[in-house]
C-alpha cells in the first residue's frame, strides 16, 4: 500500500487505524503507556511474551484488546465488555451502602488459595483463556465470598491484570499525548500539563488560518498542538537560536497528513530578524515599538533534553516495553522543513498573528525583546515557564518600555473530583427537577 493511499484513507476516516499510523497503547488501564507505529511486523512485549500488533490495524480508536493464547502463539483479540457486568457493578454500588460485611475476620496467611502455580500452568497448556484462569482463582479462594464488594472487585481486577492483560487502543492527539508524557516522563515535555497547554493555545489565539510563531523546547508537543488546532491552515513556524533546531519528535505522533506537515516549518531567528530588517527602520525594541496585547501563563517547567525517537519511529513511555522495527515505506511524512520564501515574504510584510514561547533553558525577556518586532500590530503572545521570577521580570520590562498591554500572569490548576454513584444519581435527579 502506497503512502498516498494511506493518507487518503486517513482523510476519509480518521477514527480507524491504518498501517503505518501512530497509536497510543494503554495497557491495564494506565499501568503502562506505549507509543507505537502499526505495521504487519511490529510486536509489543507484555510480560515475557511478544504480541503482534497486526490485529490492531483497521480497528476503530477506543477498541479494547485482551491477550490470549492462539493457535499460532500469543495474540491480541478484540474484547467487548459485557453489559451484564456493568449492570452487576451498578447493583453492587446500590448494595454497598447497606452492606454489613467487612474484612476484619480475614487472615492473610497465603493459605486461602488452593489453586497452585502448577495448576495454573497446566490450564495454560490446555489452552485456557485468561478470564477462565481468573474465574478458577475466584472459585478456589476460601475468603473471596467473605470479602466486601469493593474488595472482591479489587481482587478480580488484580488477577485480571496479571493473567488477562488488556490493551486499549487510543488515538494520539494533543490531550492524550500530553497526559501520557506527563504521567510517565514529565521532564521530556517540560512538566507541561494539559490545562497549561490549553491555556497557552487560548491566550495566544491559535485559530484557523493563523501564522503562529513558536519557540518549542518541549519536544515538539507545542508545535504539534498548534498545528492540530490550525487544522491544516496557516503556518506554524518553529524558530530557534543558533544553527541547531530544537528536537520535535513528538510531532510525528499526531498522524498529520502531508498537507498539515507542509504547514509546519522551521526558520532560525537570525533569518527572521534579517527579513524583518529589510522593511523595518529599526530592529531593536524601544518605546516606539508597536503595542502588543499579551497573555502570559505560568506553569511547571524543568526540562531535560528530549530523547530522540529510534529509527523505527517508535516512542516508548515504558523502558521495559519492546516494539519491533517498522518498515520504511510506512514512515510518517516529515514535518519541520525550511520555511518557503513566499511565507517569509508574507511574514516580512504582515508579521505573525501570534507568538507562543516554551523555552525553559532560555530567559523569557531575552527572547521576547527579539521576537516582538516579528509580530503584527496587536498580536497576542503567551510565555510558559516553571518559575514566577523570570515571568515577573519580563512583564516588568515590558511595562517599563510600554511595549505591550493587557499583561497578566496566570497559574492554571486542574484537579479531578471523585463523585460516588449515589451522589451522582442525587445530583442528576436534582438537575432534572430544576429543569422542570
Amino acid at each position: 500500500m502506497s503512502q498516498n493511499n494511506l493518507q487518503s484513507d486517513f482523510t476519509q476516516n480518521s477514527r480507524v487505524t491504518w498501517e503505518g499510523c501512530s497509536v497510543l497503547l494503554d495497557i491495564n488501564d494506565g499501568d503502562r503507556l506505549v507509543f507505537a507505529r502499526l505495521t504487519s511486523g511490529s510486536t509489543l512485549k507484555i510480560g515475557n511474551k511478544n504480541f503482534s500488533l497486526r490485529p490492531l490495524i483497521g480497528c476503530p480508536f477506543g477498541s479494547l484488546f485482551q491477550t490470549e493464547n492462539g493457535k499460532e502463539g500469543p495474540c491480541l483479540s478484540r474484547f467487548v465488555p459485557s453489559t451484564e457486568g456493568n449492570n452487576a457493578e451498578e447493583r453492587g454500588d446500590c448494595e454497598i451502602i447497606n452492606e454489613s460485611r467487612d474484612n476484619r475476620a480475614i487472615i492473610d496467611n497465603n493459605k486461602a488459595q488452593s489453586l497452585t502455580g502448577e495448576d495454573i500452568d497446566a490450564m495454560r497448556r490446555q489452552g485456557a483463556k485468561g478470564d477462565e484462569i481468573v474465574e478458577a482463582l475466584i472459585a478456589n479462594s476460601a475468603t473471596f465470598e467473605k470479602k466486601t464488594l469493593f474488595s472482591q472487585e479489587k481482587y478480580r481486577l488484580k488477577k485480571q491484570k496479571k493473567y488477562a492483560p488488556r490493551v486499549l487502543l487510543r488515538r494520539p492527539f494533543t490531550r492524550s499525548i500530553c497526559e501520557a508524557y506527563f504521567k510517565k516522563y514529565p521532564a521530556r515535555i517540560g512538566f507541561l500539563r494539559v490545562d497549561a497547554l490549553s491555556l497557552l493555545l487560548s491566550m495566544a489565539n491559535a485559530t484557523a488560518h493563523s501564522d503562529v510563531l513558536v519557540v518549542d523546547m518541549v519536544g515538539g508537543l507545542l508545535t504539534g498542538a498548534v498545528a492540530e488546532r490550525l487544522g491544516g491552515t496557516g503556518y506554524v513556524c518553529n524558530t530557534y537560536l543558533g544553527g541547531t533546531p530544537h528536537p520535535m519528535d513528538i510531532v510525528r505522533m499526531f498522524n498529520f497528513n502531508n498537507d498539515t506537515c507542509k504547514r509546519i516549518v522551521r526558520a532560525p531567528l537570525n533569518d527572521l530578524c534579517l527579513a524583518q530588517s529589510e522593511t523595518s527602520k529599526q530592529i531593536g525594541l524601544h518605546e516606539d515599538a508597536p503595542a502588543v496585547e499579551s497573555n502570559g501563563p505560568t506553569s511547571s517547567i524543568n526540562m531535560e533534553e528530549v530523547s530522540k525517537s529510534s529509527e523505527n519511529d517508535v516512542a516508548d513511555l515504558d523502558r521495559d516495553t519492546n516494539v519491533s522495527p517498522t518498515s520504511k515505506m510506512n514512515k510518517a511524512p516529515k514535518a519541520g522543513e525550511g520555511a518557503p520564501q513566499e511565507a517569509l515574504k508574507l511574514w516580512r510584510e504582515n508579521g505573525f498573528s501570534s507568538l507562543i514561547i516554551a523555552a525553559p533553558d532560555l530567559d523569557p525577556w531575552s527572547l521576547v525583546k527579539d521576537l516582538l518586532p516579528l509580530l503584527s500590530y496587536s498580536a497576542p503572545f503567551a510565555i510558559y515557564h516553571q518559575y514566577l521570577q523570570p515571568l515577573a521580570t519580563c512583564m516588568h520590562n515590558l511595562q517599563l518600555g510600554k511595549m505591550a498591554i493587557g499583561l497578566q500572569i496566570s497559574e492554571p490548576w486542574l484537579r479531578e473530583y471523585q463523585v460516588l454513584p449515589s451522589q451522582y444519581r442525587f445530583f442528576l435527579r436534582e438537575l432534572i427537577h430544576s429543569c422542570k
